[in-house]
């Protein structure tokens, strides 16, 4: 049993992501006042991701608190929609952009104290790669605009290669969306296993 309600959990792992956007743009940084901001850099958005991530948790939390015990139909498919936004956006977003940050953690444990739902694998797939894509148009129109690349490294990397390694972050980034996939399953079949156990009569 859990020693902090998974609700309080969330609560307070969403105001630390708050805290840290608040600190993270006051920081004075030279990189931040050129051109696309703290938005150019993939830390920020996805602390911007968690940050979204955890209020709809919380907001989901809350909706299903005020619908307890409440018969109105209209409530309950909008809180069904709410926890299909919930599940989509953790699957989609904050375990693959989040499984190589020091959020991780926090993405674990919001794994393991609640069950996604996560999307048909190629919607899920295609979804993720389009985040990927998108990211990385987003990389070379500020290259395109300002002459300098997000990443130093990328100045050293011929036209081809620089494909190569695109392709490779949209591969390694399906990769997490899938580890995610079979993580989620694994730890809710074996919850299921262990409850099951537990329901079964005992024979003498």
């Amino acid at each position: 049993m859990a020693l902090v309600p998974c609700q309080v959990l969330r609560a307070a792992i969403l105001l630390s992501y708050c805290s840290i956007l608040c600190n993270y743009k006051a920081i004075d940084m030279p990189a931040h006042q050129t051109y696309g901001g703290s938005w150019k850099f993939l830390t920020f958005i996805d602390l911007v991701i968690q940050a979204v991530f955890f209020g709809i948790c919380v907001l989901t939390d809350l909706s299903s608190l005020l619908t307890k015990g409440n018969d109105s139909q209209e409530q309950e498919r909008q809180l069904k929609k709410l926890i299909s936004l919930r599940d989509w956006v953790m699957a989609v977003l904050a375990f693959p952009v989040g499984v190589h940050t020091t959020v991780l953690p926090f993405v674990l444990i919001e794994m393991r104290t609640t069950h996604h739902q996560y999307p048909s694998r190629s919607c899920g797939l295609a979804a993720v790669c389009t985040f990927a894509v998108g990211y990385i148009l987003w990389v070379c129109w500020i290259h395109h605009v300002t002459g300098v690349w997000v990443y130093p490294l990328l100045e050293h990397l011929s036209p081809g290669v620089k494909i190569i390694f695109f392709a490779a972050v949209t591969i390694i980034i399906n990769v997490f969306y899938l580890v995610g996939e079979v993580l989620n399953n694994y730890i809710w079949d074996t919850q299921k296993c262990i409850e099951e156990g537990k329901e079964k009569p005992k024979l003498d």
